[in-house]
């Protein structure tokens, strides 16, 4: 299922030391459509952009390189280190610091003069890195986490994530799309405290609702001849029980 998301204006910070730079960056935001973006704040050095960003809530930093004093690379860290950083753009006459930028994370690398065009690709990653944010915070305020500790870490995996819980041994195994995390806990509390988004489909294993693609025959060298569910995503396939079968097959026919 795609979720719409709503159209976003993105709030900019402009770092420039040069005036005239700033203002067609403000000119050229404003024209921006796809998505739309205003200035929200500018500042000429590093250590005003900071201030800037206690104050203004801010998507996007769009960054000169050379600056007096600490140099846009170094305000880039810095701004990376916040709880909230944000998405950052970098804007140079200069193309030699490409790379650095993107160690940086940077999401895209502007040279001068900046064409309106160019800058509005820029702004389109920038609003799906905002709209990705959005999505994973709304996952947290809904308290859909499962926290993890896995070898001596510590991790929090969002339940929109998760595409099925397998119980082996002790432990159940929270499948996701990119990979496994051991959890120490029961199924069935696991059922009872998730059932709005998972179904039990045999006495070791919930499907995320949203995830089922198929269902299909299947041959288990312990059960026999049976069934079984693939997910979107995975391409594991994950026994049915014939309990719980018509409750798959309702699943698939939505």
């Amino acid at each position: 299922m795609t979720v719409e998301t709503a159209p976003i204006a993105l709030r900019a910070l402009v770092v420039d030391d040069e005036s005239l730079a700033r203002a067609r960056l403000r000119t050229l935001l404003s024209e921006c459509t796809q998505p739309a973006a205003h200035c929200v704040a500018e500042a000429t050095n590093a250590m005003q952009a900071l201030a800037m960003v206690q104050h203004h809530a801010v998507d996007v930093a769009l960054i000169d390189i050379h600056m007096p004093g600490a140099d846009g690379l170094t305000l880039a860290r810095a701004l990376g280190a916040l709880e909230r950083a944000p998405a950052l753009i970098f804007v140079t006459a200069h193309a030699e610091h490409a790379l650095d930028a993107f160690e940086l994370e940077a999401v895209d690398y502007l040279t001068k003069p900046v064409r309106l065009e160019r800058l509005q690709q820029a702004l389109q990653k920038v609003e799906r890195f905002v709209q990705s944010r959005r999505g994973l915070e709304a996952d947290l305020s809904k308290n859909d986490v499962l926290v993890i500790q896995e070898r001596g870490r510590m991790e929090r995996v969002p339940l929109a994530q998760v595409l099925y819980f397998k119980a082996e041994l002790k432990y159940v195994t929270v499948r996701t799309a990119t990979r496994s995390y051991i959890l120490d806990g029961s199924l069935n509390e696991l059922e009872e405290k998730y059932s709005d988004d998972f179904v039990r489909i045999h006495r070791n294993a919930l499907i995320s609702r949203r995830a089922v693609r198929a269902l299909e025959k299947h041959f288990d060298a312990e059960e026999g001849e049976g069934w079984a569910v693939r997910l979107n995503g995975v391409d594991d396939l994950l026994a049915v029980s014939r309990r719980q079968l018509a409750a798959v097959r309702e699943l698939v026919s939505r």
